[in-house]
């Protein structure tokens, strides 16, 4: 794994970003921001910060969780009480120099500390303001708490995830949160790259639930036009042949993806069975979405015959897409990832290298990277202040002192 933190010239550096978000969706869309250089202040309540400082397993040796390293990771910390007048002040000032701020609160939550779109933008025309959340910021669910969870089944995941003989299960991962924080980011992109045209800002609105209809595919289309409900298919999907986990005979499992003709063709001659794609049941992508069953029973015939690593290699060279199930100590040690630097080491707080995902997608000139983790709880508070608005050190005493930050 290769230190990147020694590059320089990151394309958002110009940028500032106020995070008033929190746990993983707004969060997310910060780390976007902050992984391509742009500067970062995440806004936290004085004494309990963002609850996500206590998610995830934790550091065997300091007890520290961990999650808080990645997804506040190129961030600065500034405490601010918004629920004091005092606080919903220094955040409209803040606002003034802002390019975009980011909030996942309830809708109507920032309206009711005055700190609403239609006013900060009095201050700032320029701002761009990303509103993540579970339902959106209007309609009749909109005043509704939406967790990822929830909005991930109303968005059409759920349903689809897991075995049609049993309940539906959730991915391992909060997906729906950070494909909301990622079109977030997206969103706001695209928003900035309006106001060179115009000027002005303007509001993203991000909601899970739309993030997650995003990534149905043609769900939608096949109900209203084939009568299709698409149903739970467990490790593969309906129609599409072959392309399945299949077991090895060292009991790990490979993906095997050879649903196109020509790929298909490849397989059968791997496997020694090169007349298999000639068959009138297998020879057609049609045909063989009909025969899904016996596809899968040919292929794990052959894949038990060998161990998981050697049907990776034979189908590697026989130009058909196979992989291994990776989990991280898989990650950790091959040397794809190792080429690539898919995983850096950052320091920890205590100087100690940290593993994580590098910054992704790479970009050939002027690539994000991870230049520190996840920030102490108010590490940069008082040069935020002093720096951005010019409070000098009684003023930010007095602050401290009646907790406002």
């Amino acid at each position: 794994m290769t230190d990147l933190t020694s590059l320089t010239d990151l394309p958002l550096e110009d940028l500032k970003v106020l995070e008033l978000g929190q746990l993983i969706a707004g969060p997310y869309c910060g780390q976007v921001f902050a992984d391509f250089g742009a500067n970062v202040i995440k806004v936290e309540p004085p004494g309990r910060g963002d609850a996500m400082r206590q998610w995830g397993e934790a550091d065997l040796e300091t007890g520290e969780p961990l999650w808080w390293n990645v997804i506040a990771r190129n961030k600065q910390s500034l405490t601010l009480d918004l629920r004091q007048p005092r606080g919903q002040d220094i955040l409209r000032k803040l606002a003034e120099q802002a390019d975009v701020i980011i909030e996942n609160f309830r809708p109507g939550t920032m309206e009711r500390w005055d700190l609403g779109y239609e006013t900060l933008s009095r201050y700032n025309p320029r701002l761009v303001m990303v509103r993540v959340t579970g339902f959106g910021q209007d309609g009749p669910y909109a005043s509704r708490a939406g967790f990822a969870s929830v909005c991930e089944a109303m968005g059409g995941l759920r349903y689809l995830s897991g075995y049609p003989d049993r309940p539906p299960v959730r991915v391992g991962i909060s997906i729906g949160d950070t494909l909301a924080g990622l079109h977030g980011a997206m969103g706001a992109l695209v928003a900035l790259h309006q106001r060179e045209r115009t000027g002005l800002g303007q509001v993203v609105d991000s909601a899970i639930f739309e993030s997650v209809l995003a990534m149905m595919e043609s769900l939608v289309p096949e109900y209203a036009r084939a009568g299709k409900i698409r149903e739970r298919s467990g490790s593969f999907l309906p129609k599409i042949a072959p392309s399945n986990a299949y077991p090895a005979r060292d009991g790990r499992d490979v993906i095997i993806g050879a649903n196109q003709d020509s790929v298909f063709r490849r397989l059968c001659t791997a496997m020694g069975q090169p007349t298999l794609a000639d068959h009138p049941d297998y020879a057609t992508h049609r045909a063989r979405g009909e025969h899904q069953q016996a596809i899968d029973d040919l292929v794990a015939a052959w894949t038990r015959q060998h161990n998981a690593q050697q049907v990776v290699d034979i189908l590697a060279e026989a130009g058909v897409p196979a992989g291994l199930v990776f989990r991280a100590p898989d990650m950790l040690d091959d040397p794809h990832f190792q080429a690539r630097d898919a995983i850096v080491e950052v320091p920890d707080r205590h100087g100690k290298p940290l593993p994580m995902q590098n910054v992704f997608p790479r970009l050939t000139d002027t690539p994000g990277r991870v230049r520190h983790v996840g920030p102490e709880l108010g590490e940069h508070t008082e040069t935020i202040l002093a720096d951005w608005l010019g409070l000098a050190p009684d003023t930010l005493d007095a602050l401290r002192a009646d907790h406002v930050i």
